[in-house]
């Protein structure tokens, strides 16, 4: 299956779900408390996302200190980053997403999986060469006009 008519189909769904959830939440608790749950769990989530991105700025600081590539640390700004940017979005869905980005042990998990999958692709590619292994430093070159990065 393509994955860009999936993309639009769900850029053009989405907000019109999340419409219809405010809507039917508005009917039955009210205008004005709809709109304060969905400004008061913007607020909470953007307060969470910026406490819990400053710790993890601080933990790839540690890596980096320790000479460590901090993979996961950059992973995690991601989707804490990701989070962020759905609690900006007005709904409940998003809101709920955005939440969900902002608790450590699922956000543990899809970095965990993330990582999974890229090191599966990078040790295992869909590669079928003939097995050499070819050696592009000039140095092995004989001397002489043939040497292509002389030209």
């Amino acid at each position: 299956m393509r994955k860009f008519p999936v993309f639009l189909l769900l850029l053009l769904c989405f907000p019109l779900l999340e419409l219809y959830l405010l809507i039917k939440v508005g009917t039955l608790i009210g205008a004005l408390p709809t709109v304060l749950l969905v400004v008061s769990t913007a607020a909470l989530g953007l307060w969470l996302a910026r406490h819990q991105g400053f710790q993890n700025y601080r933990q790839m600081q540690a890596c980096l200190a320790r000479g460590e590539i901090p993979a996961r640390e950059m992973l995690e700004g991601i989707i804490l980053f990701t989070g962020g940017v759905l609690l900006l979005l007005p709904g409940l869905i998003s809101d709920f997403l955005g939440l969900l980005c902002l608790i450590p042990p699922i956000r543990s998990t899809i970095v965990t999986a993330w990582l999974r999958r890229v090191t599966y692709r990078v040790i295992r590619p869909d590669f079928h060469g003939d097995g050499n292994i070819y050696d592009m430093d000039n140095r092995h070159l004989p001397p002489g006009d043939n040497d292509p990065w002389k030209r």
